[in-house]
């Protein structure tokens, strides 16, 4: 490590401050004599040069806010002459770094001072970590002055060999500030100071990186905008020269849509609201976002159908007309819309057709099983009616955005569906069709349910406020058609804004209409056949329906034409079948297999699921429409030891618990129905539902299994042509139910022609169709013992033995 020694000889000397500057050994700089203290140190320093001692000295010290530095430098005065401005001045050459002592005194007004030089003593050679030291310092502050374009420096700097001089070489940095000169100034070691002179030469060299870096970025977006800027001011003049040879009068894009929104027919507030949209456009300049977002608004706002209305169709007898052609079945529906079309001609001949700002729309809800014609019904409706229809499909829709729309801050803003629907209808009236609302969901994003409730609202929705026009929309004219596989899943708020229509599904002689009048034609054109070439009789469109398909709507069946359609076709064109073909129902095994739905009733009555005591016939409800159910009930052998009730078939709590209540029912009332029953509390009971993959709940069921554990015990037999359906109470009452249209139609499919249903489900016989109810025999029942009666045939063997 270098050393210091201080003279042994003191150093008298006049003081010459330096106001925020700071000289360093080996630095040569000219000094203004103008300056009163620059001036008395040098006069002093003259006046006490002896002749033939040398050139006169002074002692250069930083004066940093009136306070002088504790280390100065010796400088020699080379010459006194005159500035390059005329002023007059000194060249001072520092020569050594000189430690401060006490104030003395001597000639002139000059501040004198006693010192002390400071020498510096390196090993010799120096060390290696010394000679990386020197090489770095020389590299960064070549790559500073290469940079600033001294190359004749460069080779200055690289001639220095003293570290110390190399280090005091940096006063000559501007970018140093007086407390890092000064710094560097009373840093007596050599090495350290040149670690320091490094360090804050790569300080800067990385300030400089950073500032270059930026003022390029900079530089970089200028250059664009002025790209740009250019690039524009060409286009307006090509536009310019165009418009000039096309005749067309000069404006520019707020002018065009100023023009618009005053030309367009729009209500008065959404007229204010786009004028001023149109204020800020003009006020906004091209290279704005803001622009984009206002334009994109305006073209969505001029191109809504405001004032635009269809006329409706006042044909009654012809809108129904129209509805019997397109549908087959469907009254319900049917008798509404009627309704509907009949109270608006009413109200058009009374001037009534605005009232408390609200015109006369409609929601509707939908509600049935897959396939019986709910999403082409809303197309027949709009026919009917003269309107434009559009579906609107809301399966899987997890963003309330979706219904009310996005603010138009957020880019990619877009209206809502419910505003795109009535844009692309181009009328104020159309026929909307919202298809599966029941599929609707909800998440983080919102509940799209809640936002349809001001849409589907009558006494809100005139007043409808879309996320993204923040105008009001008049949905008050249009009719609403939600369609829905499953009531329970419509949130119960958005089902009371509705006007509920069940669609229950179909019975055996509406599918074959269905399937003559319009499944078979629409699949001889998808098959290439011409009308007459295959011909499927009514008895053949009958088996289809029955036994080959069992569902509520159509769906299936319409495959199934067209499979054996297809299969025709095929036949055809090998060579093995001729045209034209009259397809029978004895010709469907040979063409499209063995049927997948046989009645019970036609089964042999040994292969009968009723056919051996404890199993009975119930009727039930699901997403596809009704169906039947069977209930076996079982009793275990009493040494096993295994008491109590066992469920399994996937069952809801409800079914469980009315579970217990048959069991519970039976064994207090088993003496009265003259059953078995003291052997229970040994024994365990087991009911089962197949198809035990599908999960089964309500309590309708109840019937079913007091039935079935009431043939177990007694070993009489369930009738295979009777089927049920009741809640029951532990004193033995047979409680309503719902859904008594599509159990009925599902007994009906599946061979029943006895059916027991609760007394108070008497009132809704009337929405079965006549034609199912002549072929069942139906019984409404008060009480579990009438039903026991009708169900259960005659003992075929002693109550004993069965026990």
């Amino acid at each position: 490590m270098a050393s210091e020694s201080m003279a042994s000889v003191p150093l008298t000397l006049p003081v010459l401050p330096l106001d925020d500057e700071v000289v360093l050994p080996g630095m040569v700089v000219p000094l203004d004599l103008s300056d009163t203290d620059v001036r008395a140190a040098v006069e002093a320093a003259q006046s006490a040069a002896r002749p033939g001692a040398g050139k006169p000295r002074v002692l250069l010290v930083p004066r940093v806010d009136g306070t002088y530095a504790g280390t100065g430098v010796l400088g020699v005065v080379e010459q006194v002459g005159r500035l390059s401005d005329g002023d007059p001045g000194a060249l001072i050459r520092g020569i050594g770094r000189v430690r401060i002592g006490a104030g003395t005194t001597g000639p002139g007004a000059a501040l004198w001072v006693e010192g002390g030089t400071v020498e510096e003593i390196l090993p010799d050679p120096l060390p290696g970590s010394v000679t990386e030291l020197v090489k770095e310092y020389k590299a960064l502050a070549t790559s500073w002055l290469t940079k600033r374009g001294a190359w004749q420096v460069v080779d200055r700097v690289q001639q220095i060999d003293g570290v110390g001089a190399l280090a005091d070489n940096s006063g000559y940095s501007p970018f140093l500030t007086v407390e890092q000169k000064v710094a560097l100034l009373e840093t007596a070691d050599p090495v350290a100071r040149l670690k320091l002179a490094t360090a804050q030469l790569r300080e800067h060299l990385a300030e400089q990186d950073v500032a270059e870096t930026i003022a390029k970025d900079v530089q970089e977006g200028v250059d664009k905008q002025q790209r740009e800027f250019l690039l524009r001011r060409q286009l307006e003049a090509v536009r310019k020269e165009l418009r000039d040879l096309n005749g067309e009068v000069e404006g520019d894009e707020s002018d065009d849509y100023r023009a618009r929104v005053e030309a367009a027919d729009l209500p008065e507030k959404v007229r204010e609201a786009a004028l001023k949209e149109v204020e800020k456009l003009e006020r906004s300049s091209d290279q704005s976002p803001e622009g984009s977002w206002i334009r994109t608004w305006l073209d969505t706002v001029l191109e809504l159908p405001w004032n635009e209305r269809t006329e409706d169709r006042y044909d009654i007898r012809g809108a129904r007309a129209v509805l019997d052609a397109e549908h087959a079945g469907l009254d319900d529906v049917k008798e509404r819309i009627t309704e509907y079309l009949a109270v608006r001609k009413r109200r058009s001949d009374r001037g009534l057709g605005v009232v408390g700002g609200r015109r006369g729309g409609a929601v509707l809800a939908l509600v049935g099983p897959p396939g019986v014609g709910k999403t082409s019904l809303g197309e027949s409706v709009a026919h009917a009616m003269g309107r434009e229809f559009v579906r609107v499909a809301l399966g899987g829709v997890r963003d309330e955005a979706e219904i009310r729309g996005h603010r138009r801050t957020y880019v990619g803003a877009l209206p809502g569906r419910i505003v795109r629907a009535v844009k692309e209808a181009g009328s104020m009236n159309p026929v909307v069709l919202l298809d599966e609302i029941d599929k609707v969901g909800s998440d983080f994003r919102g509940d799209p349910a809640a936002a349809l409730l001001e849409v589907l609202d009558p006494a809100q929705n005139h007043t409808f406020r879309d996320h993204y026009l923040e105008v009001e929309l008049d949905l008050s004219d249009v009719v609403f058609l939600a369609t829905a596989n499953v009531l329970e899943a419509i949130p119960e708020a958005l089902l009371d804004r509705m006007e509920l229509v069940r669609l229950d599904g179909y019975t055996e002689d509406e599918k074959v209409v269905i399937a003559r009048d319009h499944l078979l034609p629409r699949q001889l054109e998808r098959a290439g056949l011409e009308s007459g070439e295959v011909v499927l009789e009514d008895a053949a469109l009958r088996k289809l329906a029955g036994e080959y398909t069992r569902e509520a709507g159509v769906r299936t069946l319409e495959r199934s034409i067209a499979r054996l359609l297809r299969k025709v076709a095929a036949q055809h064109e090998l060579g093995d079948r001729e045209l034209p073909f009259a397809v029978g129902p004895e010709d469907l095994r040979e063409l499209i297999g063995r049927p997948h739905h046989v009645p019970e009733s036609a089964q042999d009555p040994a292969e009968r699921r009723t056919a051996v005591p404890g199993v009975a016939t119930g009727l039930a409800v699901t997403g596809a429409g009704g169906d039947v159910l069977f209930v076996e009930a079982s009793l275990a052998d009493p040494e096993t030891g295994a008491a109590g009730l066992t469920l399994t078939g996937q069952l809801g709590d409800v079914m469980k618990e009315s579970a217990q209540i048959a069991l519970s029912f039976l064994r207090s009332h088993g003496a009265e129905l003259e059953l078995p029953v003291t052997g229970l509390k040994d024994r365990g009971v087991h009911i089962h539902f197949p198809a035990g993959a599908v999960p089964k709940d309500g309590p309708s069921a109840g019937v079913t299994m007091t039935t079935a554990l009431a043939s177990l015990l007694s070993g009489r037999l369930v009738r295979t042509d009777v089927a049920m359906t009741g809640e029951v109470s532990l004193t033995g009452r047979v409680l309503p139910i719902g859904g008594v249209k599509q159990k009925l139609l599902a007994a009906h499919r599946a061979g029943i022609t006895t059916v027991v249903i609760p007394k108070r489900n008497e009132a809704d016989l009337d929405d079965v169709p006549a034609e199912i109810l002549e072929k069942l025999e139906v019984h409404p029942v008060t009480d579990v013992r009438q039903v026991l009666e009708i169900a259960l045939a005659p003992a075929a063997v002693p109550v004993g033995v069965a026990a």
